[in-house]
């Protein structure tokens, strides 16, 4: 064998952050054990921290052999050990080894544990979710233990009780009962954790290697044994006779005095620790043969980073550090931190989609270089697969270990849809969701569910809710029949969904309409449950309906809330092709993996750091009492992981300075590179052109925004009919009388249309009419209460929400009290009420005729003659200024009407008063806004019937065209269905929104 296999051990070697970790190390064994035949190496044995690592190591022995056949060691991953696997020998280690719970169970298994024990928790409230959440940290609480092998119950019961609050002494109860309760559970079921059964496996490893230590070349890299039983391990492989140890990234060149002060948020924390646990001095470490030939490529890079993030005590010394890379660099004849900088840029991105997009045109750039490589490196999950999306657009399938979570696969969505389905069935936008969903069948061929489908959402789903199936039904009676059949199968399925029952009875709900819904005509279910999301879903159901007896009843509701968490906490990684030149990597699989450029993100904190996990049972002096890591110890793990992979030859540095529409602050350690880099008069270069590529992607070029439009139909196409209402929308935007009245474009309604503001204007007219036409003259006992009846009843014909009547009940009532007091009022001289009636009067315009038409609320003829007009709103009338400028001529031209009689049961009538009411409930309850008093009414009528005349001969002239926003000053309180179709907001935001 090779020297460094025969030198007395213990042998610790390290690969330099700036190097290729995989590739050193297969080629170092590779260059060591080729010579000794293919036996040599294909009998070595290496064990890596992660599978995925391992899959690394592989491929890189593939190129380490340069294109002759090769048989790698092998390799197994130390975080993941499998029985059966060698050198693990299930039947040595494991005989006597209880299986691992099942992870699904056992988070089940602690929920029950958690609602069994409710009672030394008061003051908390029971959910499935909560109970839950509490078992989720439960369980941690228990892998902290077993991980670091700490017997906590005696040191629980020794807690000082005059140091804890009241809620901590209540923890501490609840986890003394839980740490009895636990282990007689698992032996029940005759499991153990998985993580204490790892740490057993690695503790008897460890004595079997010490008393009989394997002959063959074993070699241990990329670890950084965080865990006790790992570290112990990797001592006893170091030690073996052709036993090493690789470590990635050791700081060989850090001063002794920062080395003493490195603590738990440090890069260097954990690799420190680790040699303190095992007795090795950081001298006696060596760089690995492998990368000790390539030591001074890349090393001011490793020496700049590793500057950047030294302890927070040793930073006061940057400058005299700073002056110090300068004096060695000095025969080298070059500036040490600009070199360290060359290669490494930064991207700051405006959003958490901007910085996707970046990424996105990173990796895809570097596909333009024949055989070159990249990788994404962030631990933020949802940004990979944002990624992972925008590459799509090019074809481009990344090898990812994001994954998809459960929530958002096929199956999962539909099982989202189901469980919000069971609590709200009659909701538009989920209905719809569930019949488009592609799993969805419903015993009916595509193109016939399809048909079906459309009518249902264009007759009964679009517009105000239905609040019943009945109403669904009512609304299909005229030309959506087709679809009831439909309505009947729905209705079957979620029509009767259960208000409370227990968590396996709702699952098994779930899965028999999951089943049903997808069920073809010949009853099969498809594609519903294959694949990695079906397979992974139906474990999830699985799980619900057997596992979960002991946890407390939960509504419908509270299924779902329970459901969408489970589902987000699943991650399915899908598999199928992928490109062989791009990787999206966790931060821990980084450490092993290198490619030709990496696009570090995610680089805020909160994010890369996270911040320190809240723990709701035991607070920082609790932890530390029982032996228990510091939270922070998380933050140098993953300090370590950036310093790996800040160091590859070619890195880009990205970050977004907004996440979730807030200000974000920048991770720590960008802080700090760019502090040293500002220190040493250096500018870390940017990456001003990804920006710009990904800012120019999706804007059209040379934008050009569009005028304000003004067609200019055929006269003949002109309406010869408008009510009064539209020669205001005439005066205001002539645009929309030509998309309504020439083109006949109709507005579609939303699914689930907001109706409160158009449901109270729907009802006080209709309440106001049923009022008047059942009580025409005098005026009944509780003419209030009967109103406020008629109101209410006919809000929820309307379509108001359920959740809103109360508060509009109470407005009712006060409106009510108004209303009556009004009529009797207004009806004290005997006049006759006229409601909701219509008149029409021809007009000619330039030899042209013209009717117009108007639909009066209400119509007072008074014993003198006069004929009062009354128009209900709901919210704030017309202003006598806008009513004066000819903005709002409904009432005038409404009285030109009657004085010309075009009412015709009502008469020729001398117009009145003319009077909005505004009815609101509030205080006041409501107004009477009068617009033309006695006197001046007549003459405002026919003023209002001249301007009409004008106004509509100009709109006979051939050159006349329909304008968007005639008036200006209405741009920003006046709404038209068609705005979106004017691009109002377009021309009238780029310099167009003058006077047409």
């Amino acid at each position: 064998m090779t020297a460094f296999f025969e030198r007395p051990g213990p042998r610790w070697f390290n690969i330099p952050a700036h190097r290729p970790f995989a590739d050193d190390l297969a080629r170092g064994l590779y260059e060591a054990l080729s010579p000794f035949g293919p036996e040599a190496l294909s009998d070595a044995l290496v064990l890596t921290p992660t599978r995925r690592g391992a899959r690394a190591v592989a491929d890189a022995f593939v190129r380490a052999a340069e294109g002759r056949a090769v048989l790698p060691p092998q390799m197994r991953p130390l975080g993941d050990l499998e029985a059966g696997e060698p050198p693990f020998e299930p039947g040595d280690l494991a005989l006597d080894l209880p299986a691992a719970i099942d992870p699904l169970r056992r988070r089940f298994e602690l929920t029950r544990l958690v609602a069994e024990n409710w009672s030394l928790l008061p003051g908390r409230e029971l959910t499935a979710s909560s109970a839950l959440e509490l078992a989720d940290a439960l369980g941690g609480f228990l892998d902290s233990l077993q991980i670091e092998e700490v017997e906590a119950g005696e040191k629980l019961a020794g807690l000082v009780e005059a140091d804890l609050a009241e809620h901590w002494r209540v923890s501490r109860d609840f986890l003394e009962t839980a740490l009895v309760e636990w282990p007689k559970r698992l032996s029940a079921l005759g499991v153990v954790d998985v993580s204490e059964r790892r740490v057993r496996l690695l503790r008897r490893l460890a004595e079997v290697w010490t008393a009989k230590p394997p002959q063959g070349v074993l070699v241990a890299a990329g670890s950084t044994g965080t865990a006790p039983a790992t570290a112990d391990l990797l001592a006893v492989i170091a030690a073996a006779p052709r036993g090493s140890v690789v470590v990635p990234g050791l700081d060989d060149s850090l001063a002794e005095t920062a080395w003493k002060h490195v603590d738990e948020q440090h890069p260097q924390g954990a690799l420190r620790r680790l040699l303190g646990r095992s007795g090795i001095d950081r001298e006696n470490v060596e760089v690995w043969p492998a990368s000790l030939a390539h030591r001074a490529q890349g090393r001011w890079r490793r020496r700049v980073v590793n500057e950047a993030l030294r302890p927070p005590r040793a930073t006061a010394d940057w400058l005299r550090a700073i002056d110090q890379l300068r004096a060695e660099a000095e025969a080298e004849g070059i500036d040490p931190v600009a070199e360290g900088l060359r290669g490494l840029s930064l991207a700051s991105a405006r959003s958490e989609e901007e910085a996707a997009t970046v990424a996105a045109l990173l990796l895809r750039e570097a596909l333009e270089t024949p055989d070159k490589t990249a990788a994404l490196v962030t631990p933020d999950q949802v940004l990979a697969r944002r990624v992972v999306a925008k590459l799509g657009r090019w074809g481009i399938a990344p090898d990812s270990s994001a994954g998809e979570s459960l929530a958002g696969c096929r199956c999962g969505v539909l099982a989202g849809l189901v469980a919000k389905a069971l609590v709200d069935a009659l909701a538009p936008v989920n209905l719809l969701a569930l019949l488009k969903h592609p799993y969805v069948r419903l015993g009916l061929e595509p193109d016939d569910l399809g048909r079906r489908r459309e009518l249902l959402e264009r007759h009964a789903l679009r517009g105000a809710r239905p609040w019943t199936w009945a109403t669904l039904r009512a609304r299909l009676a005229d030309k959506g029949q087709a679809a009831l059949p439909l309505v009947d199968r729905l209705e079957a399925l979620l029509g009767a969904p259960p208000e409370e029952g227990a968590v396996a009875d709702l699952a098994r709900a779930v899965t028999a309409t999951m089943e049903a819904l997808a069920a073809d005509a010949d009853g099969r279910t498809g594609d519903l449950w294959s694949g990695h999301g079906g397979e992974a879903m139906s474990r999830l159901l699985a799980g619900l309906i057997h596992e979960t007896g002991g946890l407390p009843e939960v509504s419908a509701r509270g299924f779902a809330d329970l459901l969408s968490r489970l589902m987000e906490g699943e991650t399915v990684r899908s598999g199928g092709a992928t490109h062989p030149r791009l990787r999206i990597l966790g931060a821990i699989e980084a450490r092993l993996v290198r490619a030709d450029r990496l696009v570090v993100a995610g680089l805020e904190e909160g994010v890369w750091p996270r911040g320190a996990p809240l723990d709701p049972f035991l607070s920082r002096p609790m932890r530390q009492t029982l032996g228990l890591p510091p939270p922070e110890r998380r933050v140098g793990l993953a300090a370590h992981d950036f310093a790996q992979a800040a160091c590859a030859p070619e890195v880009i540095l990205l970050h977004s300075e907004r996440r979730e529409g807030q200000p974000a602050v920048k991770s720590r350690w960008l802080w700090r590179l760019e502090t040293l880099a500002r220190g040493a008069g250096v500018d870390i270069p940017d990456q001003a052109e990804a920006l710009a590529w990904a800012r120019r992607l999706d804007p059209p070029d040379d934008y050009q925004p569009v005028g304000r439009p003004a067609p200019c139909p055929p006269v003949e196409a002109r309406p010869r009919e408008l009510f009064v209402t539209r020669v205001e929308t005439l005066t205001r935007d002539p645009y929309a009388v030509w998309a309504r009245d020439i083109l006949n474009l109709r507005l579609l309604d939303r699914p689930d249309e907001p109706v409160e503001a158009r449901a109270r204007g729907t009802a006080i007219h209709a309440a106001f009419e049923r009022f008047a036409l059942a009580h025409p003259a005098e005026l009944p006992p509780g003419a209030a209460a009967i109103f406020e009846g008629l109101y209410v009843e006919e809000l929820e014909k309307a379509g108001m929400p359920r959740e809103a009547l109360a508060r509009e009940s109470a407005l009712a009532r006060e409106a009510a009290a108004w209303v009556a007091e009004l009529e009797a009022r207004r009806r004290a001289d005997g006049r006759a009420i006229h409601v909701e009636k219509t008149g029409k009067l021809p007009i000619r315009v330039d030899g042209h005729e013209v009717v117009l038409g108007a639909k009066a609320d209400r119509i007072e003829a008074d014993p003198q003659g006069y004929g009062h007009i009354l128009d209900y709103k709901t919210g704030r009338a017309p202003s006598q200024k806008v009513v004066d400028a000819g903005f709002s001529p409904q009432l005038t031209l409404t009285a030109a009407i009657l004085a010309h009689g075009g009412f015709g049961e009502i008469g020729r009538l001398t117009p009145g008063e003319l009077v909005y009411l505004e009815v609101t409930g509030r205080r006041p309850a409501g107004r009477e806004e009068v617009r033309a008093s006695v006197d001046e009414s007549a003459h405002a009528a026919e003023q209002a019937l001249d301007g009409a005349r004008r106004l509509l001969a100009r709109y006979f002239q051939r050159d006349q065209p329909y304008v968007s926003r005639t008036a200006p000053q209405f741009v920003k309180t006046y709404a038209s269905d068609y705005d979106h179709l004017a691009r109002v907001f377009e021309w009238s935001t780029s310099g167009e929104e003058g006077e047409a």
